[in-house]
């Protein structure tokens, strides 16, 4: 859990346009590294309002949003749910990313923070299966969590970068761009070259590409290092091109889980190459998707039919977050594509992300 002394300074403007402190570099003073930090703004439609989840620290006597410092090895992402976990008791799956707010402590070293909204996740959910048992927070840390209409949070919360976040998050919600859905798209993490693999056999070409495996270090260390990143985005289906290097790199997610993936054949290479249109309805089935999260992972000879779906449903502030070029997404790399229902039931993406999770040391 976070529990820093900030101090306020004069605030600049993010990416996204909405108020942070000034500095965000990776060293603060005295060279010390950032802080890197992560938090969620939980959210809900209570009978048509919308309600935040706050927190009490009492050894600041502050209310915020829950947040914490990511430890070592863990992820932005991971980190959030792990401290909404710890701070409030409640799990969540990650929505669309918010402002990333940076600032100074006290001792003036910079701390950036990441968030997401978030909303709950049932307690028998399959992302939830995937996931370590947390630690809940002392009543030292945290002794209060509370859910707040817009309205009163805003009187509630101290510090004015929350306050920011949630005028951000308000936009969304009167924008109607709050309530979404999730497609992952995910590359194969690393494969044995094609060139060492097949060199030794004699069999049919496509027989020898569909049982090309990961490579025992990277390859299987990516593919075991998505399982808390799809955990966090809240995958409740995994689809998947049967070939194994594909099958494998969610494999680990989909056990975990107690999910069955669903391997749909028009996602291999060859099938592809012969019938592209098929891998396009696939990805506009998926994008139209709302009942559950999606994980899909293919090939990159397949990815830029799949970027062109993508492009088509992302407006064109965007277009520049969606892969346009060679390789698209490297190996075990993600995009997270963030829709909406717009009017006239529009199907529409409102944000994107794109991560590569990191191996765990010795990989």
């Amino acid at each position: 859990m976070s529990s820093e002394r900030t101090s306020e300074k004069k605030t600049g403007k993010t990416a996204g346009g909405k108020t942070a402190k000034k500095g965000g570099g990776k060293t603060g003073k005295g060279g010390k590294a950032a802080v890197r930090a992560a938090g969620a703004l939980v959210w809900r439609d209570r009978r048509g309002r919308l309600e935040v989840l706050v927190v009490h620290r009492p050894r600041y006597d502050d209310w915020s949003f829950p947040k914490g410092k990511v430890e070592p090895g863990e992820s932005v992402r991971t980190c959030a749910v792990r401290e909404v976990a710890e701070e409030t008791g409640r799990h969540v799956v990650l929505g669309q990313p918010l402002t990333t707010v940076r600032y100074r402590l006290g001792d003036g070293t910079r701390k950036q923070v990441s968030y997401w909204a978030a909303r709950l996740l049932p307690a028998d959910s399959a992302p939830l299966r995937a996931r370590p048992a947390v630690e809940p927070a002392s009543r030292r840390e945290i002794d209060d969590v509370e859910w707040m209409s817009a309205k009163k949070a805003r009187k509630r919360l101290t510090h004015v970068r929350d306050r920011d976040l949630l005028g951000e998050l308000v936009d969304l919600w009167e924008d109607g761009k709050l309530d979404t859905w999730t497609l992952v798209l995910v590359r194969h993490a690393r494969a044995v070259k094609r060139s060492v693999w097949n060199r030794p056999r004699k069999r049919d070409k496509e027989t020898d590409e569909a049982t090309r495996p990961l490579t025992r270090d990277q390859g299987e260390g990516r593919a075991q290092a998505l399982v808390p990143i799809l955990s966090a985005y809240g995958v409740a289906r995994v689809v998947t091109s049967p070939w194994r290097r594909c099958a494998d790199t969610v494999a680990p997610y989909a056990r975990a889980a107690g999910l069955e993936a669903e391997q749909v054949g028009s996602l291999t290479e060859a099938a592809h190459a012969q019938q592209p249109k098929e891998v396009r309805a696939v990805v506009a089935r998926e994008l139209r998707h709302p009942e559950a999260p999606v994980a899909l992972c293919t090939h990159r000879p397949v990815l830029p039919t799949v970027m062109d779906v993508v492009a088509q449903a992302a407006p064109g502030r965007l277009l520049r977050s969606v892969p346009d070029r060679d390789p698209w997404l490297k190996t075990g790399e993600i995009l997270v594509v963030h829709l909406a229902r717009r009017p006239r039931g529009k199907v529409r993406a409102v944000a994107i992300e794109k991560q590569r999770p990191v191996l765990a040391e010795g990989r």
